[in-house]
């Protein structure tokens, strides 16, 4: 098991990124939440990170801080939440929201996940209760362009369908965003919080 990678970061593309580790270059799959903790490319970073293996494929997947790893974890031994749904949920709430949804029984707020139905939001209270964390604290092809060409704002809307979210309604939420001119991950933040609201 990969538990760790210390390295430089190469490529910063939510949900994907790449870290070159003496010479070798692992491509992950993060939540947003991590890509907001995350330096700027060329800088060297810490990862902790967990290995799903698969028929097809092995998929490498960090964060940038231990209890976002334990809550993923947790997260996949919930009947029915995969890794897609466990990075979407990350992705929306940190760990002390989420554990926050849980000890309150906020069937409503976690619906608000893509991938997350009413059905699913009260089996992870459910199951989830007795897990949650103490309240603390190379670029890829889009419609023929390499992520590396694409503007903050489309970068948004594509980490958006990434996560869950319809076309429409990520290029709805990033139109919307108040940071228009910012990074694309300060888009996301923006996107998503105007989602919940909307919501």
């Amino acid at each position: 098991m990969i538990g760790q990678l210390r390295g430089t970061l190469l490529v910063k593309q939510p949900p994907l990124l790449m870290l070159e580790v003496s010479g070798v270059g692992y491509e992950l799959e993060a939540p947003m939440t991590t890509f907001y903790d995350l330096p700027d490319s060329g800088s060297q970073v810490t990862l902790h990170t967990h290995l799903v293996v698969r028929d097809d494929a092995h998929l490498l997947y960090g964060f940038s801080r231990r209890p976002q790893r334990e809550l993923f974890r947790s997260l996949l031994r919930v009947n029915g939440i995969g890794p897609r749904v466990a990075l979407a949920i990350l992705s929306g709430l940190s760990t002390e929201e989420f554990a926050a949804c849980v000890t309150n029984e906020d069937v409503a707020r976690l619906t608000q996940v893509p991938g997350i139905g009413r059905k699913t939001a009260e089996r992870l209270i459910v199951e989830m209760r007795d897990r949650v964390l103490p309240q603390s604290s190379e670029g890829v092809s889009v419609a023929g362009q390499s992520a590396a060409t694409l503007d903050p704002a489309a970068e948004a809307v594509r980490a958006l369908i990434a996560l869950g979210y319809k076309p429409q309604e990520a290029s709805r939420a990033v139109r919307a965003a108040d940071a228009k001119e910012g990074t694309s991950e300060e888009i996301i933040r923006q996107a998503l919080k105007g989602m919940v609201r909307a919501s």
